[in-house]
């Protein structure tokens, strides 16, 4: 591209200066012509080639003062590119930042900007959402590959000792009771033991005999198989008044036994220290780091395992959560405008808050150039159009000459 731009600058040289010495050639035709001819028409044809040779020169010293000394003299005000290369640099950025980055300027073009239209649309391209899921599975697997297990596994275990410590076992214990209690779990335990111990009592009659006869010999030698077998009639009927009754006296007595139980367990320092030495006994430090470090490495694997099988929960989840942010993106008009006016009041304010950083960036950067490699850029960007000024400036000067010329001699 620059030796393009090059080759198209030294043509356009080229031409005005064929075309500077075209004049010439004319002009000295003409003072040629004039001592052998007094034909009018030379006049004429000298004062346009001689006006023109004028108009080439002064143009040609114009455009070659911005870039270089002409003809290497170093006239005053020549050269002005090189020269005056970091009053250049600091006029072209406080132009930018007055005319570029104002209020005025830039508002119009942020309001433009539709970000929630663009994401929904490049994730709703089948290819980019297969990208991102793939994205996100790698990014995902990175870090569990870099993370260091040994510093996981002690967040867990210190986060678990916390949350463990934090537990009181005796407030736990002592409202665990009340809720069962409150909630009639105790009288469902009795008609469920009731029951066992009526037939345990049935099924038992010859060895409670026993022990009464072994308790009170003197019963076996008056009929003790028939005070026994009363006394279990007894016992088996105040069971079957205690099944049957949920008001019993002595369901009521164990309700209100459990609830001094409740009590007692709330605020009972005994209980306490139980409680406290019961944990510190089963719950150790070197266990809950052994769990913390099985736990984790346990997840580990099953996150990578989920990761590698396109078809796992998670990878369906990611897909479902992708495919509801482009719906939300796309469909939701609320979100669309909040994302979009977040985004455009972002950018508003960064760039009023760094238009004065740019202008310095615009300046600092010129006024870090070298002064001759700026000008034959610039040259090269800008010279071929120049050259222009040199050709207008020839045929404009030419066609002035003549013209005075013409009227000089029509006055006269």
């Amino acid at each position: 591209m620059s030796l393009n731009k090059q080759k198209q600058l030294l043509k356009h040289k080229y031409i005005a200066t064929g075309l500077f010495l075209i004049m010439a050639v004319i002009y000295v035709t003409t003072i040629y012509l004039q001592k052998n001819d007094s034909q009018n028409w030379i006049g004429y044809l000298k004062a346009f080639s001689e006006a023109g040779m004028v108009g080439a020169l002064a143009d040609w010293f114009a455009v070659t003062a911005l870039f270089k000394y002409p003809l290497g003299i170093k006239i005053p005000h020549t050269n002005l590119i090189k020269n005056n290369k970091d009053a250049l640099g600091e006029n072209l950025g406080s132009f930018v930042t007055e005319n570029f980055l104002n209020k005025e300027t830039i508002r119009p073009y942020i309001s433009q900007i539709d970000l929630s239209k663009f994401i929904s649309d490049w994730i709703s391209n089948e290819n980019n959402l297969n990208k991102i899921k793939i994205e996100i599975r790698n990014v995902l697997k990175n870090i569990l590959a870099k993370v260091d297990d040994n510093e996981v596994a002690n967040l867990i275990a210190n986060k678990g000792k916390e949350i463990i410590n934090d537990i009181n076992l005796q407030d736990l214990a002592s409202k665990g009771l009340l809720y069962a209690v409150e909630n009639n779990e105790h009288q469902r335990l009795i008609s469920l033991i009731i029951p066992q111990a009526k037939d345990y009592v049935e099924n038992n009659k010859e060895a409670i005999y026993k022990k009464v006869v072994e308790k009170n010999p003197i019963l076996g030698l008056i009929g003790g198989k028939a005070v026994t077998n009363q006394l279990i009639g007894g016992i088996i009927s105040f069971f079957e008044d205690i099944q049957n009754n949920g008001n019993h006296a002595i369901r009521n007595e164990i309700t209100l036994k459990l609830y001094e139980i409740c009590d007692t367990l709330k605020s009972n320092i005994d209980w306490k220290e139980k409680f406290d030495q019961l944990k510190n006994d089963f719950i150790t430090d070197e266990r809950i780091r052994e769990y913390a470090s099985k736990l984790w490495v346990n997840s580990k694997q099953s996150l990578v395992l989920n990761l590698d099988d396109e078809n796992s929960i998670l990878n369906q989840y990611i897909e479902k959560y992708l495919l509801e942010i482009r719906n939300n993106l796309k469909y939701n008009k609320e979100t669309q405008d909040k994302i979009n006016k977040t985004v455009h009041t972002f950018i508003y304010k960064l760039a009023l808050r760094n238009s004065n950083k740019v202008g310095k960036i615009i300046s600092k950067t010129v006024k870090n150039w070298d002064g001759k490699e700026l000008s034959e850029k610039l040259e090269l960007e800008v010279g071929k159009d120049l050259q222009f000024i040199r050709i207008n400036g020839t045929l404009v000067g030419g066609i002035v000459g003549l013209i005075i010329y013409s009227l000089t001699h029509l006055i006269a």
